[in-house]
């Protein structure tokens, strides 16, 4: 379909959709994993999201967590490492040139130790679009002049970041704008 790969269908009325699930990294000095990336239509524009991608046919949102955190990262987890769901939203933005929708569901995870990045799991259409990878702070993340997705990401950062009270956020619905972020 498209440029936007297998994981995306067609709603009645031809809006691209597909769920989706990602995860919320932190390492040891409590700093989040993110990746930044642009839209091919509009190479200028820049956001910091995170990692995550499409659910396969018959894949848990879950197991489709660890496995876009392998592909997107090169970091390995289990399903057991991941916590959560810990929240879930519903997005519209803009992605190759269309408007798609994106149910999402997050999860947190931790580091252990030493890590090493590496981006040679990206497909040809993360290759397109996503730029690099790179640990932040919260305040940091608050401060910056891209936009990070979702929104809320930095106080989240905040209140995850020693650990998870337990209650799954539900962000709903949120239209990220035109030219903002494809997920």
């Amino acid at each position: 379909m498209s440029n936007l790969g297998p994981d995306w269908q067609r709603l009645p009325d031809g809006t691209a959709f597909r769920k989706a699930a990602r995860v919320v990294v932190f390492d040891a000095a409590g700093r989040v994993l993110l990746v930044r990336g642009h839209d091919a239509d509009q190479t200028e524009r820049s956001w910091w999201f995170t990692i995550g991608g499409g659910i396969d046919p018959g894949e848990t949102p879950r197991a489709a967590a660890v496995r876009e955190l392998a592909e997107e990262s090169g970091l390995r987890l289990s399903e057991a490492d991941l916590v959560g769901p810990v929240l879930t939203r519903e997005a519209e933005f803009d992605f190759f040139a269309e408007t798609v929708r994106q149910d999402e569901v997050f999860f947190l995870a931790r580091t252990r130790g030493q890590v090493r990045l590496s981006t040679d799991g990206w497909t040809a259409v993360e290759q397109g679009f996503m730029d690099e990878l790179d640990w932040w702070h919260a305040e940091d993340l608050a401060q910056l002049d891209l936009e990070v997705f979702p929104a809320e990401l930095p106080d989240l950062v905040r209140s995850w970041r020693e650990g998870w009270d337990g209650q799954v956020l539900h962000l709903g619905f949120q239209d990220d704008g035109a030219g903002r972020g494809g997920r």
